[in-house]
């Protein structure tokens, strides 16, 4: 009598336990893949919100870049009116030195030959230079 007093609660407590695990497995899995499908919607959208943020970075880039290269352009064109209307060509031909010397202070020209030329014929004789 003490053994079916044991045995019967214990099946039958054994019973509920299954048929609450067949019961409740099938809806865990559901909810763990709902859970699961969710964290990768997130991940995926934090991903594309990071894409448009560096795209957004990029553009702004370009056009800070943009501008400034219209700056610049804008003080080269200033700096070529000045030289074309008002520079000499002796003070031209020291801008040109100047800019040889810096390239050579580079390392960028190992050596700096400078022939005077009128015309695109070289210069032989400085003292017989032609007066203008």
């Amino acid at each position: 009598m003490n053994v079916t007093k044991i045995f019967i609660p214990t099946i039958f407590l054994v019973l509920i336990v299954i048929i609450g695990l067949m019961w409740g497995l099938p809806r865990y899995n559901v909810w763990q893949q709902e859970m699961a499908g969710k964290a990768e919607m997130a991940k995926a959208e934090q991903n594309r919100r990071i894409l448009v943020e560096e795209a957004k970075a990029r553009l702004e880039a370009e056009r800070l870049n943009a501008a400034a290269e219209i700056e610049r352009a804008k003080g080269m064109a200033e700096a070529m009116k000045v030289e074309n209307g008002t520079l000499s060509a002796t003070y031209n031909q020291y801008l040109f030195i100047r800019t040889l010397e810096k390239l050579a202070d580079k390392g960028s020209l190992p050596q700096i030959i400078y022939v005077p030329s009128e015309g695109l014929t070289p210069v032989m004789d400085l003292n017989k230079l032609p007066k203008k």
